[in-house]
Order: C-alpha cells, then sequence, then structure tokens
C-alpha cells in the first residue's frame, strides 16, 4: 500500500523521500537556489556561535570580521547544487581563515560538512575529500605551529587530543555522505527498476489488448467478408439467401461489438471486474455455427474440458482464430477440431484439407504470432504448419492446471 500511494517509512526506505527524489533531476533542481535551507543554516551557525563563545572566554570573541567569515560560509550554500565543488573549498577557506584568527569554535563547521554532502551526492568525491582535508591540515599547521603568530595572545595551541577529535569529525561527514550517496545510487535503481517494471505491464496490456481486437475482428469481418460476397452475388437470383446472408453479418456485427465494448471497458475502468464474462469453450457451438455460415463445415472430436479462465479464454481465441485463417487462407470448406486432454494438459488440434488459397483478405501476418503470444503466456506451445498428405495443422498444447489469477 505505501508504494501504491507514495509515503510510509518502508516506501522512502527503499524508494527515497519525495523531496530527495527531486534531486534527480539537475536541470530543474539547479534552476532553484535553496534559499530556505540556506537561511536556516546562516541562523544555525550565527546564534549558535554565539551561543558557544560564552563558554570560549580564551578565544578572540566575535567582531564584524568573525561574522563577516561565518555569514560568508553560510551564504556559499545558495549555490551548492549549481557548483558544489567551488563550494565546498570556498566553506572550507573560510572556516579555516575564522579559526585561524582565533575566533571561538562552533557550528561554523556546519558549513563545511553541508558543502562536503553536497559535492559527494553530486559526484565529486575527491574534491570533496580533498577540500576537508585541506581544512584538517590546515588547522593542525595552525594548531601546532602556526598559533604563535597568529591571534589570540599567548594561545599555546592544541594537543594531539583536540586534534584526534578534529580528525574523527572529518571521518565521520566523509563517511555520512559517502553514506547518502550509496543510498541514493540505490534509491535511482530502485526507481529506474520499478518505472522499468510499469513500462513493461504496460506494452504487454497493449500487446494484449492488440491481441484481443484482433482476435475478435480478423474472425467477425471474416464472416461479414464471405456472407456481404454471397448476398451480392444472390441478391437477384435467390433474395432469401440474399436476405440470410444479411442477418448473419448482422448478428456478426452485433457480437463483434459486444466484444470490441468489453476489451475497450477495461480500458475505461482498469482494475474494475469485467462486466460480462470472458468467452470461452462453452461458446463452442456458437463458433461452429459462425463458421458454418460462413461456409465452412467443422466437425468436432472429443468434449472440451473445463479450464480456468486464462486457459479457457487462449483455447477458445485460439481455436477461434484457426477456423477465420481456414475460411480465409484455406481451399477446403471443411476443418476438424478434435480435443485431446491428459496430464493436465489440454491438446487442442485443428485441421484442413486445403489447398491454400493464397488470399491474404487483408490481414496483416499476426493471427499465428497471436496464437503463439497467446500459449506462451500460459506456459504453452503452438506448432502451426501444412501436413505431409496436404492441407494445413495448428496443434495448441496449453497447460490446464493453472492458477486462476494466471
Amino acid at each position: 500500500m505505501d508504494e501504491q500511494h507514495g509515503g510510509g517509512p518502508s516506501h522512502w526506505w527503499r524508494y527515497g523521500p519525495p523531496w530527495w527524489n527531486r534531486l534527480d533531476d539537475p536541470e530543474a533542481h539547479r534552476a532553484r537556489l535553496p534559499w530556505r535551507s540556506t537561511a536556516l543554516f546562516t541562523a544555525l551557525v550565527l546564534i549558535g556561535t554565539g551561543f558557544a563563545a560564552h563558554g570560549q572566554p580564551d578565544r578572540v570573541p566575535l567582531d564584524g570580521g568573525a561574522r563577516v567569515l561565518l555569514v560568508v560560509a553560510s551564504a556559499l550554500l545558495l549555490w551548492r547544487h549549481r557548483y558544489p565543488v567551488p563550494v565546498v573549498f570556498g566553506t572550507a577557506a573560510a572556516t579555516l581563515a575564522y579559526l585561524a584568527l582565533g575566533h571561538p569554535y562552533g557550528p561554523v563547521f556546519l558549513t563545511v560538512a553541508v558543502g562536503c554532502f553536497s559535492a559527494v551526492v553530486a559526484g565529486h568525491r575527491r574534491a570533496a575529500w580533498a577540500a576537508v582535508g585541506l581544512l584538517w591540515a590546515g588547522h593542525v599547521l595552525v594548531a601546532l605551529g602556526l598559533h604563535r603568530w597568529l591571534p589570540p595572545a599567548g594561545d599555546r595551541g592544541a594537543g594531539l587530543g583536540q586534534e584526534i577529535v578534529v580528525a574523527t569529525w572529518v571521518l565521520a561527514v566523509v563517511a555520512l555522505s559517502e553514506l547518502a550517496r550509496v543510498r541514493r545510487e540505490q534509491w535511482a535503481r530502485e526507481r529506474a527498476d520499478r518505472a522499468e517494471a510499469a513500462r513493461r505491464r504496460a506494452d504487454e496490456e497493449r500487446l494484449r489488448i492488440a491481441r484481443e481486437l484482433h482476435d475478435v475482428l480478423a474472425h467477425s469481418i471474416s464472416v461479414i467478408n464471405v456472407q456481404a460476397s454471397m448476398g451480392l452475388v444472390l441478391l437477384d437470383s435467390d433474395p432469401e439467401q440474399a436476405r440470410a446472408a444479411l442477418t448473419t453479418i448482422k448478428a456478426a456485427s452485433k457480437e463483434a461489438l459486444g466484444e470490441v465494448r468489453q476489451v475497450l471497458g477495461t480500458l475505461r475502468a482498469p482494475g474494475a471486474a469485467p462486466r460480462a464474462p470472458a468467452p470461452g469453450l462453452d461458446r463452442l457451438p456458437e463458433l461452429v455455427e459462425q463458421a458454418a455460415a460462413a461456409g465452412l463445415a467443422v466437425v468436432t472430436e472429443g468434449e472440451p474440458p473445463r479450464l480456468p479462465p486464462g486457459a479457457d479464454l487462449a483455447a477458445f481465441r485460439i481455436l477461434q482464430e484457426a477456423l477465420t485463417n481456414v475460411v480465409r487462407h484455406s481451399g477446403s470448406r471443411h476443418a476438424r477440431v478434435h480435443f485431446g486432454y491428459g496430464d493436465g494438459v489440454l491438446r487442442l488440434r485443428i485441421d484442413d484439407d486445403g489447398p491454400a488459397t493464397g488470399a491474404d483478405a487483408g490481414g496483416g501476418g499476426h493471427g499465428l504470432a497471436g496464437m503463439r503470444e497467446r500459449a506462451a503466456a500460459l506456459g504453452g506451445t503452438i506448432e502451426a504448419g501444412p501436413r505431409p498428405d496436404g492441407g494445413f495443422r495448428v496443434l495448441a498444447v496449453l497447460p490446464s492446471h493453472l492458477r486462476e489469477d494466471q
């Protein structure tokens, strides 16, 4: 549920918080300066340093120059997304100058931490390490050597323990920045995988709808085409047969419109249950009758088994497409449909005696491909090709023990 609604701790941990995800758009992110966060950092540095100065009477009191350096170090963060490398070096230099002048320690290090974090996350790891390393090296040089000539007067410098604390702080800043960089890359990969999965599902759904529309329209339009041709021929010589052909055209077109509406209904209301049941092998008599109306006599052998909805729909569409191909591409007016069932597998075989007419009837050659896709989606196979004794055979092998949700 969290993943669907884009909220919740588990969603944030896996994909990153929404405000962080916006960082992945460099152009949009760089176009907006972080005024609010920079103002907050500036206030924290100025106010925090003022409080920290009360506990360090041996340091140089805060004056105008010190506050200017604090403001400069904080204000540089305003450009940390656009120019992360100059910013991290600038904050380090301003902080080092502030400390070299003997002013009190305090949250001025926050500006270096933020600058280092921004540079590392932006991919400038070595620059961030170099800037923080130079700050630490400069502090060591001032504390252990140059303090004799720098304010405050009489400064005895820092001991080794204090420098170890500063070094630990530097390592902590770099480690946290690296951790944030690694986590951000993981979030980016997770979001890319999720987007790719969504695109793949959309492609599969488009393919399924295209296949469904092809199967519905190819069969019905083939019947309508045959009956319309017959009606034109018999219009003057046998009006009754022409009337029967028009009646068949009306029924076939009505059925096609109904099935097309059902397919399109799933697009208009995604996730909603279909209002009409999906077609299955229980409509075999209707399919045989439609084939007979198109001039094709169909003989069935065996009884179609009860199948889960997915396999039942696939078997029906494969049979429908195979009979449509006989009507459109075969000179035979007879077809045999054989149902074989055993070991949880349905073997559906459709034969005609040929010969092939070579008529395309406007088809694009997607019928066999659609049948193979339907079978493959269920873990089955389709074999289609000429028989040694002439004619054509389609053999579908479909697992029938699948769960309904498949």
